[in-house]
């Protein structure tokens, strides 16, 4: 059973602020598309960070050695969980977004970038805390952090969902920082 598995697709949808579906069709200003290019151009590091993590997810082989698998999952859950705490400053320190309700989509932002770090680092802790010394404890303990894990990644994809409405969203949506990035993973289902 790998981690990953069941949650593929969910979880890389979730992980790239803004593998947004749709470009802008009208003008939304020169304010705001400067807005969302200083936002962008910080994101895109942090999103192949998360991409990366992702990747190693699913290359865990959970019938290995149970402290081996502990371990790199240890090490992505953090990586991923310091890629959203970095994006939720990215978010912060861009100021109000440009334009109608600019203050509540910033602060949507920081706040769901901030949970989602938050849910990582909490899988962080669960996978840590597995007893590595008996087989079946350990796959029965990793089944409980898979759960969690599904759970973040949709929690993570209803509040990137919310992101990609309105303006400030169709602006994100141009810049290439904050589009998914090419040749990345996707995980599927073994």
């Amino acid at each position: 059973m790998k981690l990953n598995h069941r949650l593929g697709a969910a979880l890389s949808g979730a992980v790239v602020l803004l593998a947004l579906s749709a470009c802008s069709s009208d003008d939304t200003g020169k304010k705001l598309d400067t807005w969302a290019k200083g936002v962008c151009d910080q994101t895109a590091a942090q999103t192949k960070k998360i991409n990366d993590a992702n990747t190693a997810l699913t290359k865990v082989d959970s019938g290995g050695r149970p402290q081996d698998v502990r371990t790199a999952d240890s090490a992505a859950f953090q990586q991923i969980s310091d890629a959203y705490k970095s994006l939720a400053g990215v978010f912060s320190r861009a100021g109000a977004a440009p334009g109608s309700k600019g203050d509540q989509f910033q602060q949507k932002a920081v706040t769901s970038f901030t949970t989602l770090s938050t849910q990582y680092a909490s899988l962080k802790k669960q996978v840590d805390a597995l007893d590595v010394t008996d087989q079946n404890k350990f796959a029965a303990g990793l089944q409980g952090v898979s759960d969690s894990f599904k759970q973040a990644g949709t929690d993570g994809e209803q509040a990137l969902s919310a992101l990609r409405q309105g303006d400030q969203g169709k602006a994100l949506a141009k810049q290439p920082g904050c589009q998914s990035v090419p040749g990345t993973a996707s995980p599927t289902a073994s």
